[in-house]
């Protein structure tokens, strides 16, 4: 008798881990079978959306929005700017047509008198070289690229951390939410990084006059960006103020400022800063 209950005992054991084997072989199909199916949605997306994309660049002008592309615009020779907006009263695309152009115009300026042609700029083995480093930086090494603290994935039936969401989902979402001491730091950051110094420049605008280059040429081209600017906000201005832009004037009167190029000191929601920085 004595020698039974070891055995039984050894026997419970490899019972309970070949149990346990078998229920990690099981999670471990229903994990592929869902990897699967993951990747064939994915593919299916990704022929889809590629489509689709196809289909914008053909017929439209497409913005990017995120990882997302929106077709806002289509080519139009007849328009003022070379495309007519699928939303004419739309300020944010309006204005920033205007501003663009602008810039546009200045840039093939200043390329056009050092460079004559495409093969003279390809030539260029300083140019060339910094090119290549511009698009070798890994991408996702950019802070703005990684995922917030906010976001977490839906978590699918059969798993933990699914019986927890179905059992009370206003607490899961909760988490999701950034803490108060983190949203009050972004927040201030943000405020301060977005008011304007006193001695800041803006866009058209330089430090050092009319010194920072020693050729006639682009010193001129850069002026008239600045008189182009300087024109586009009278006419920004004068949009805000037509009634019959609802979005632009609308019942509370409300102007659409934020694409103005010039600003005030402070934090005034308007002006373009002379910088690629926030």
């Amino acid at each position: 008798m004595g020698q039974v209950q070891p055995i039984n005992k050894r026997k419970n054991e490899g019972d309970r881990k070949v149990e346990a084997n078998l229920k990690a072989i099981e999670e471990i199909k229903v994990a592929t079978d869902m990897a699967l199916r993951n990747t064939e949605m994915v593919d299916s997306a990704k022929v889809l959306v590629e489509g689709e994309l196809t289909l914008l660049q053909e017929h439209s002008l497409v913005f990017c929005v995120g990882n997302s592309f929106l077709g806002v615009a289509v080519k139009d020779p007849s328009a003022p700017l070379g495309v007519r907006l699928l939303i004419e009263d739309y300020p944010y695309a309006s204005d920033g047509l205007e501003i663009w152009d602008a810039i546009k115009s200045w840039v093939e300026e200043y390329v056009s008198f050092y460079y004559k042609s495409d093969e003279e700029l390809q030539k260029d083995p300083e140019l060339q070289a910094w090119w290549k480093e511009l698009v070798e930086y890994p991408y996702g090494g950019l802070i703005l690229n990684r995922p917030t603290i906010s976001r977490r994935f839906m978590p699918e039936k059969g798993f933990p951390k699914y019986d927890v969401l179905a059992k009370n989902p206003e607490n899961e979402f909760l988490k999701t939410i950034t803490g108060k001491k983190e949203t009050h730091t972004d927040l201030t950051v943000i405020e301060i990084l977005s008011r304007h110094a006193s001695d800041e420049f803006y866009l058209g605008q330089r430090d050092g006059g009319d010194y920072w280059t020693s050729d006639a040429g682009p010193l001129e081209a850069f002026k008239r960006f600045g008189k182009n600017l300087e024109e586009i906000e009278k006419k920004l201005i004068e949009k805000n103020n037509d009634e019959t832009l609802r979005n632009c004037y609308g019942p509370a009167k409300m102007p659409y400022i934020f694409l103005y190029p010039s600003s005030e000191e402070g934090l005034t929601f308007r002006g373009i800063p002379n910088s690629i920085s926030i």
